[in-house]
């Protein structure tokens, strides 16, 4: 039975994105409208896809560059993210020494400078997302939690180590213990970046076409390849696949990635009483430092985004509408919300959304080519791909030059993930996996056999 305080905090919550509930949303794009041809067809509409048309573009102005999107720009995981506009390419900085620790300070390089770039490009295209250097504060609310949260380097300036009472002056929680800061996170409006990024695309004369599912993909007998829709064909001398989770065009490549829905609340607009209750005035993104855990930030106009935690794997990993809403979750979210911010008891939530998260097994994005090098595909972004897509679509446009490159010669860039098993082995796995995460979080962290075994070969799962 849901407690009342929950019930009540929960009872005008509307389905769907905040971030894409705004009447300034921009209106649809046209259809594709008979067959085409281009030097670049790019498939998928968000950032991935976005990132690619426009960075080919400003790498050769005349390049004629088609981006296609099966429902609207910036609908699925560009339009109802958190925000999170980290510099980490690797999914973080303990995944990334994990799995490439003699090429890892140069990984860490390339994604400062990527945000770097990500910046300048906002404000080159004047794009109006939002965009600000919050920073983020990884904080411990279990006792073992505390000391990985001292920087490896404590001589980095972007990085410092809070205790308990320096944390808890910057924001109010009883549940802190500890936090880590990285000073190079950014917070964005997503959907505004993803409208803003396709803006800056048709400026530099990308042509979109929205409600346009690309069904197949094959070679052209005289070279390049055939992108097949309902409403015509699109020759072009190369493909980007920008399509992340779901299926690839590149049937390959399919059991590499699996769909792990992520769940989100947003609260009311905060009063200022309620705004001085919690501090937070330097407006940083937050995550604990749980398996499961929580990650929440601050919007515009004074709400709380606050999601994480429940992430659920679906029988026969399919991307299905109706997964996207799960009370269950919506209401064990608030619980935590209120255990974290017990003075904000009576406050209430407007929006409530999931999405799918195209994780894979190494936790972060993998890249390859297809039909003699026409076809680039990057996904696998696992849940932190709002600046990472802009590395992958370097990669991927590198890729389809057949460039040698810094990124084409990373190993990170040279290897893929291994593949997740077919069902049912996916689900029982992926549950086991699951269960272990929650139980060594309630066992300070101690890692039981299964988790063990996974961390050996090299495997991951997370929230």
């Amino acid at each position: 039975m849901v407690a009342a305080p929950i019930a009540r905090s929960l009872a005008d919550v509307q389905p769907g994105s905040f971030w894409l509930d705004t009447p300034d949303r921009p209106a649809a794009r046209p259809p594709l409208a008979g067959s085409t041809t281009c030097d670049l067809a790019v498939v998928g509409g968000g950032y991935s896809g976005l990132w690619t048309a426009l960075l080919a573009k400003e790498r050769d102005p005349e390049r004629d560059v088609v981006l296609l999107e099966a429902d609207r720009i910036g609908w699925a995981a560009s339009g109802r993210n958190g925000g999170f506009c980290a510099a980490s390419i690797t999914h973080g900085e303990a995944n990334g020494r994990e799995r490439w620790p003699h090429e890892y300070d140069r990984l860490a390089a390339i994604g400062r400078r990527n945000l770097d770039e990500i910046e300048e490009a906002v404000a080159r295209y004047g794009i109006r997302c939002d965009f600000e250097r919050t920073g983020e504060l990884t904080v411990a609310t279990e006792a073992y939690q505390v000391d990985a949260l001292h920087p490896t380097d404590p001589d980095d300036p972007e990085e410092a180590f809070w205790d308990r009472e320096r944390i808890r002056a910057e924001v109010h929680s009883p549940t802190y213990l500890a936090a880590h800061l990285d000073r190079t996170t950014a917070l964005v409006d997503p959907a505004r970046l993803a409208w803003g990024l396709a803006d800056a695309c048709q400026q530099v004369g990308v042509r979109i076409v929205e409600h346009t599912p690309v069904t197949g993909l094959a070679k052209r007998p005289g070279g390049g390849v055939q992108l097949s829709t309902a409403r015509g064909t699109v020759d072009a001398r190369h493909v980007a696949l920008g399509t992340n989770v779901f299926p690839s065009l590149v049937k390959r490549t399919r059991l590499l990635t699996v769909p792990v829905y992520d769940h989100v609340l947003v609260t009311e607009p905060l009063s200022e009483a309620q705004r001085d209750a919690i501090g937070w005035a330097d407006r940083q993104g937050i995550g604990d430092s749980a398996n499961q855990f929580h990650y929440y930030r601050q919007t515009s106009d004074h709400r709380i985004l606050w999601g994480g935690y429940d992430a659920i794997y679906h029988w026969g990993g399919r991307v299905r509408d109706r997964y996207d809403h799960r009370p269950a979750t919506s209401e064990l979210l608030a619980e935590h919300f209120f255990a974290t911010f017990p003075q904000l008891e009576g406050l209430r939530f407007t929006h409530a959304w999931g999405g799918a998260i195209d994780t894979c097994t190494r936790f972060c994005a993998f890249f390859g080519t297809a039909l003699d090098g026409q076809v680039a595909y990057a996904a696998g972004f696992t849940g932190l791909g709002v600046a990472a897509t802009r590395f992958g679509a370097d990669v991927m446009l590198d890729l389809l030059a057949g460039a040698d490159t810094e990124r084409t010669r990373l190993t990170m860039v040279r290897t893929l993930p291994v593949p997740f098993p077919p069902e049912p082995l996916a689900w029982a796995g992926i549950t086991a996996t699951r269960w272990s995460l929650a139980q060594a979080d309630r066992d300070e962290g101690r890692r039981n056999l299964w988790l063990r075994t996974l961390d050996r070969l090299g495997l991951g799962f997370d929230s």
